[in-house]
Order: structure tokens, then C-alpha cells, then sequence
């Protein structure tokens, strides 16, 4: 199996999972939403991807941010402010008995269609809320060695096109993006905006480390990341120069280190973009130092939650 920043560690625990639908409960081989659902249907829906440590949804103000700002643009109503989309995913893990090492999928679509179709004057249901919390943990094998990048040739769209800024199941893009990457021998694939710069991956936030300044891209073509944001928070904290600017792949081909971030994964290492080593290939002290700060922020929010 392919080693990615999505590889988790087997954890038998999964079989006996309950998943939550529309305020019900269903083992994991029971659950299931209807073929009319907007989401299946035309990818009408957002989501998040949180992560349970110590008892605490890690950076959970964050995830709800860009939530409900997905939500808004979309125009969706879920019925439930903030508070109650915190309780959702406490009940879901309370139920489960789960404290830690969890990552939860929380999605949320527009609701079923009578007819297959994109107008919301189809609708028969209220949203389809789903919440899927899993024992997951990373695959620290991945983090030791680094992964490697291929440049794909799908470009991340402006936000005229389709917001990358936005957390909605319309994921195809990215899936081609990844699957030519692959098909070329790589972990994942590296994605720029339609003006050449570098964007992000096809799942993953990235960065690279040049001449002692941490460079990621604008944030105009690409999600903003929880983990993203939260280091560069912890990056500013310890004095490291950052900048969020267009970059072009002979940056990251001369980069002294690359990694790339994601709620799953933390940060992760890169070693290869398109064949060619970034710098020594192996995980860099920068990028140590940074997922070592990265860490120690989770754990005073979640100590302090």
C-alpha cells in the first residue's frame, strides 16, 4: 500500500464504530445515505476533518470557522449554531467511549433530491449531517522518511472558478491531480495556481523553507488549512521569518527543506519534487523544530480545553 500523509496505523477498534446519520446511530457495514443525496448527487456539501486529543477537539474554533463560513456560502442551514455542532461531535465521541488518538469526519450536504438534479427546489429532506469518528493514527514511518511530490498538470482553479478556500466534497480535481502523481511514481502531487505559482498539494498544505524563511503559498488558490495556520502562528511565535507569496517551482527545487501540513498527518516531509532532491533528502532541522512547536501548541490547547 502506498505510503501518503494519509497512511494510519490498522486499529481493530474501527469494527465497532457507531456513525452517526441525520440523529441516529449505525454500525460502520449498516450505515448508509440515499442515492438522492445532494452530496452523491452533484458534491453539494462541506466538511471537516477534526482530530480528539486529550479528551479535546484540537483547534475545534478554527474547524468551525471555516465551517460555517462554508455553510454560508453555500447557503446551507443546518439548524444548529456552533454550540450545538460542538455538542454533535461530543456526544459522537462520548458514544463511541473515544478520548484520544481519533480523527472525526464531520459532512454535512445539502439534503436528498427527488429527482437527480442540482436546484435546491428538489429537495425533500433537511441536510444529511454524517459524523465518522475513527481510532487513527498516523504512520510515523511516513513522517520519518519524508515523501515525495510530482508537479501535476490539473491547476488549482482562482476563486472565481471554484474557491479552493472552501471545504466542499467537490474533490475531483484533486483525486486526477493525485492519480497522475502516483501514476509517475510519487506519494502525491504538487498543484499550481493558473498563473504558474505554486498553490498547495492535492490534499495537503505545503511549504518550503528557504534561506532561513518559511515561504507557503498566497492562500487565494488553496484551503486554509487548520494546520497551516497554526504554523505559522507557532513559526511568527519563535521569531522565524514567514511569508505567504507567490513562488514558482525553481524556489522549491533549490529549497533547502519542504514539508507539507494536514489535521491527519501534522507536518510531514518532503525529500523529492519531480525527481529532484530537496536539499539533503532527509527531514530537515527546520521542519523538526517546527513540528516539535506544532506539537507543543497541541497539547497546551488541549491541556488548557
Amino acid at each position: 500500500m502506498a505510503k501518503t500523509t494519509h497512511s494510519a496505523v490498522p486499529d481493530e477498534r474501527n469494527a465497532d464504530v457507531l456513525i452517526y446519520i441525520n440523529g441516529e446511530y449505525f454500525r460502520r457495514d449498516e450505515a448508509r445515505i440515499s442515492v438522492f443525496d445532494s452530496g452523491y448527487l452533484v458534491g453539494d456539501g462541506v466538511w471537516e476533518g477534526i482530530r480528539l486529543h486529550n479528551g479535546t477537539f484540537t483547534f475545534l474554533d478554527r474547524h468551525l470557522d471555516r465551517l460555517f463560513h462554508g455553510l454560508d456560502t453555500a447557503s446551507i442551514d443546518i439548524g444548529m449554531d456552533r454550540r450545538g455542532v460542538a455538542s454533535l461531535l461530543r456526544e459522537v465521541a462520548d458514544r463511541n467511549e473515544m478520548t484520544d488518538g481519533v480523527h472525526v469526519r464531520l459532512m454535512i450536504t445539502r439534503g436528498d433530491k427527488k429527482t437527480p438534479s442540482q436546484h435546491p427546489a428538489n429537495l425533500v429532506s433537511g441536510p444529511n449531517i454524517v459524523v465518522i469518528a475513527e481510532y487513527k493514527q498516523a504512520d510515523r514511518t511516513v513522517r520519518d522518511r519524508g515523501i515525495s511530490l510530482v508537479t501535476a498538470s490539473v491547476r488549482r482553479p482562482p476563486p472565481d472558478t471554484l474557491d479552493q478556500r472552501l471545504n466542499v466534497h467537490s474533490k475531483l480535481h484533486e483525486v486526477i491531480a493525485l492519480i497522475e502523481a502516483t501514476e509517475a511514481g510519487a506519494d502525491e502531487a504538487l498543484m499550481l495556481d493558473t498563473t504558474g505559482a505554486v498553490a498547495t498539494c492535492n490534499a495537503t498544505n505545503f511549504f518550503i523553507v528557504s534561506g532561513g524563511e518559511l515561504w507557503t503559498s498566497t492562500g487565494e488558490f488553496n484551503l486554509p488549512g487548520i494546520t497551516r495556520g497554526a504554523v505559522l502562528d507557532v513559526a511568527h511565535e519563535a521569531g522565524i521569518p514567514t511569508e505567504e507569496k507567490r513562488f514558482f517551482l525553481d524556489d522549491v527545487y533549490t529549497a533547502d527543506e519542504a514539508f507539507v501540513t494536514g489535521t491527519f498527518g501534522g507536518l510531514t516531509p518532503v525529500i523529492e519534487v519531480d525527481g529532484r532532491v530537496i536539499g539533503s533528502g532527509v527531514p530537515g532541522q527546520s521542519t523538526t523544530r517546527l513540528r516539535d512547536l506544532y506539537e507543543a501548541l497541541i497539547e497546551r490547547e488541549t491541556i488548557d480545553g
